[in-house]
């Protein structure tokens, strides 16, 4: 196979199923929009936002989260949030991303005059734009190179505040006697319902993901939501592991049907277990033989983990994906936010060839992972196509000639 240069990683067709819309600005959009909408930063120069917000390496989680109450501060209309989504597909398509699944929180986006579906139908259209402007070059016309295809996932939230949006103040006035995690769960439903009403619609709707704080938020809280979602044969992620243990993995796949794993991050850890299980050891043996056997996909942000988790900061090859990998685990690289964590996934896979000494074939697996185990917004011959097309387009990059 030809040798993973950085420009053969750029030429590959690639996937990314794990990334955030309001983490992915261009920071000069979210400097004009800001201006344009009287939103206040901290500085409104390129480098100086770089400086102060979104930064190569940060302290904690909080100060990597701090970047959001920027982003989400923009997208505050249908405009800005169109314009968002089609910038965002065009740095995918920049860098050889040929497929995404961007996931957004809508609830966070409505106020007066903007309901979660006019949300939904702004990224819709910037999606679909996109697509349409790419798909047209001839040699993705003629069939010689795969299209361009986006889907969104919509998140709901194990937390949030009245504060965080009009949409979560005005359910907090609706319900004043309602327990918390009640509004919690209430939230997610009305996402899931959403998402298979659009979705039906005609909506490039193919998933629901549950976000926010794993500690104190069990996934269990979000089984009438995922059920929904499970119903209307919807695709089912959830963030799980990334900073809870691997009960929070099993909750995912136990109580809402998870099909992929966001982050996975800490499967392997028995010392991050937290619930009263006699023997760790063999619950972690058996979580992984379970994940493995059903092939459940791990959605791995290598450079947003080590950002966030102390324990990797200093050397990535520390990473649990070594073990994943070790266990011929289905994993596929993932950016999870561009802007904050300053990356793409052409950068995700060459750390990961560097940390890790991949070799060509184990890259290429993983591109198939995420083709293969993607929500894909067709049908199940189209979709077959799609990933035929996709792997015989990274073999002639790959030099690489025999059938899969």
């Amino acid at each position: 196979m030809t040798e993973l240069t950085p420009e053969v990683i750029h030429r590959l067709p690639k996937t990314d199923l794990h990334v955030h819309l309001d983490g992915s600005l261009r920071i000069p959009t979210l400097i004009e929009l800001a201006k344009e909408r009287s939103v206040k930063l901290p500085s409104y120069t390129v480098d100086g936002l770089r400086e102060l917000v979104f930064k190569d390496s940060y302290k904690n989680l909080p100060e990597y989260l701090e970047g959001f109450l920027y982003t989400t501060a923009v997208m505050i209309d249908s405009e800005a949030i169109e314009r968002i989504a089609y910038e965002f597909c065009l740095d995918n398509q920049a860098e050889g991303v040929r497929y995404v699944e961007v996931r957004f929180a809508p609830q966070l986006s409505v106020r007066d005059g903007l309901t979660m579906s006019e949300v939904v139908k702004a990224v819709d259209r910037g999606l679909r734009r996109a697509a349409k402007e790419f798909n047209a070059q001839p040699s993705v016309v003629s069939g010689a190179e795969p299209k361009f295809v986006a889907g969104m996932i919509l998140c709901a939230m194990r937390y949030f505040e009245g504060s965080w949006s009009q949409g979560f103040g005005r359910l907090f006035s609706a319900m004043p006697e309602a327990d918390r995690f009640e509004l919690y769960s209430t939230a997610s439903v009305e996402v899931a319902r959403a998402a298979a009403r659009l979705r039906d619609e005609g909506c490039l709707v193919v998933g629901i993901d549950l976000a926010g704080q794993e500690k104190g938020y069990p996934a269990g809280d979000h089984k009438h939501a995922y059920q929904i979602a499970h119903e209307a044969f919807l695709g089912k992620t959830v963030h799980a592991g990334e900073d809870y243990g691997p009960e929070s993995i099993f909750q995912a796949i136990g109580d809402l049907h998870a099909d992929r794993i966001g982050h996975g991050t800490w499967l392997f850890s028995e010392d991050k277990i937290q619930a009263a299980i006699p023997n760790k050891k063999a619950y972690v043996e058996s979580l992984v033989q379970f994940v493995a056997d059903k092939r459940i996909t791990l959605e791995v942000c290598l450079t947003s983990n080590q950002q966030t988790v102390p324990e990797l900061a200093a050397d990535l090859s520390k990473h649990p994906f070594a073990e994943m990998r070790k266990r011929k685990l289905s994993t596929t690289f993932c950016t999870d936010n561009r802007l904050v964590s300053s990356t793409t996934v052409s950068r995700e896979i060459g750390r990961a060839v560097e940390a890790f000494d991949l070799t060509a074939r184990e890259v290429r697996d993983s591109l198939i992972y995420g083709v293969k185990r993607s929500f894909f917004p067709g049908s199940y011959l189209e979709k077959r196509q799609y990933v035929r097309q996709f792997i015989d387009y990274a073999d002639r990059i790959l030099g690489k000639t025999e059938s899969t």
